[in-house]
Order: structure tokens, then sequence, then C-alpha cells
């Protein structure tokens, strides 16, 4: 009997000594804020940095190279797919699709390529086209005209004087005082909202039976 309660405090010795010498696990800790903050500033972030977006440029703070003109690496990585294929590629947005081609608020218009200010709201008329036409741009060969024999038609094209952004084509079907319809793609520009330049003075808009520019004018 005596041999017996011996083994059997042996035995449970034994059980607790094991026990005891098994690898110890430390509770899972969440990481506080200051643990957050602490490791983004020693990746140089400041709080809540790390997932906030890039600020998007705007055309107001835009500072064109002219250096990158012809630099196309550096229009596809700044502009959309949409923007690219207007702009660099020389394509067309469809008839009454554009933001512009309707708008009547007053401002400047600039390139949405380089920021260049290319026509005021002031010359701005509807056409009828469905693309926003102006008949003149503002003073200072801001646009640069190229004849255009693609699609098996003549015309002569605009672009950007400033970084050669396509903008449109130019027609002379407009109204006085210059004659001219300068056919521009929305995507090719954008408003700045405020106050027109006095200097240019709208035109009538088309008399009801006049003909009016076809959709293959863009």
């Amino acid at each position: 009997m005596t041999r017996r309660l011996a083994l059997a405090c042996l035995l449970l010795v034994l059980t607790w000594i094991v026990g005891c010498s098994g690898p110890q696990l430390e509770p899972a800790v969440p990481a506080s804020d200051e643990d957050e903050i602490a490791a983004e500033a020693e990746n140089g972030l400041q709080p809540e940095e790390a997932a906030r977006p890039e600020p998007k440029e705007t055309v107001a703070t835009m500072d064109f190279d002219p250096s990158k003109k012809e630099d196309e690496a550096y229009w596809r990585k700044k502009l959309s797919a949409e923007e690219y294929r207007i702009l660099r590629e020389k394509g067309t947005e469809r008839a009454f699709s554009g933001e512009y081609y309707d708008t009547k608020t007053k401002g400047t218009y600039k390139c949405a390529g380089c920021g260049e200010a290319l026509f005021e709201s002031d010359a701005k008329f509807d056409s009828g086209c469905g693309w926003p036409s102006f008949f003149k741009p503002l003073e200072g060969a801001r646009v640069t005209e190229t004849r255009d024999t693609t699609h098996g038609m003549i015309r002569t094209e605009i672009t950007c004087s400033k970084c050669g952004g396509h903008l449109g084509h130019v027609f002379t079907d407009g109204p006085a005082p210059t004659g001219l319809r300068y056919c521009i793609n929305s995507v090719s520009i954008d408003l700045e909202p405020g106050k027109a330049s006095p200097g240019a003075k709208a035109p009538a808009e088309p008399a009801a039976g006049d003909s009016k520019p076809t959709a293959e004018d863009g």
C-alpha cells in the first residue's frame, strides 16, 4: 500500500514538472494608436497620411515644362486615357457628349494639358454642331493652325501653341466679326469660372432655319 502511494505521488510530481516546463505563449496585444503613429513616423509619414490619396494636379497650379512637349511617356502618366487619346493622338469626342458644348458659364477656357489660357467665354457661341465653338481665341498666338488631310477631308487643325495638344479644328462658317468657328473638344479644355474679358462680344445665335455645321466637323 505504501509502495503504491509512493508511485502515485511520483507520477503527480512528474506531470506537474512537464506541464510547467512547456513553452509559454504570450497573449496577443493589439497595436495601440500610439504604436501605429510611431510606425508611420519611422517611414517618414504623418498620421493617416499612408491611406490618403495623392491630390490631383489642377490646371490652375500647373507649371508646364516646355521640354516635355514631345515626351509621350510624360503625357501618358499625366493625362487620363481619354485625355491622351484626344490631346496626344488627335482623337475626337462624340458630338453633344462633351462637358462644355452647351455651357454658358462665364470664364476662361484653358488647355487641359498645360493650363494655357486659350478662349474667353464671351467668344463662345451655339453653333449647333455638338462641340464647344468660339469665334476667336485669346490674343497672343495661343493656338497653332496646321493643314489636316486625314479622314478624306481637308481641314485646319488647331493645337495648343504651348504644349502641342490637339484641340479641334477651325472652319470658315462662323459668325461676325471673324467669320470663323473654332470647334473644340471639351476634353481638351478646362473652364476657369470668372469674369470674361470685355474685348469679345458674343455673336447672335443662328436664326431658325439657318444651316448648321454637321457633326463631322469636330
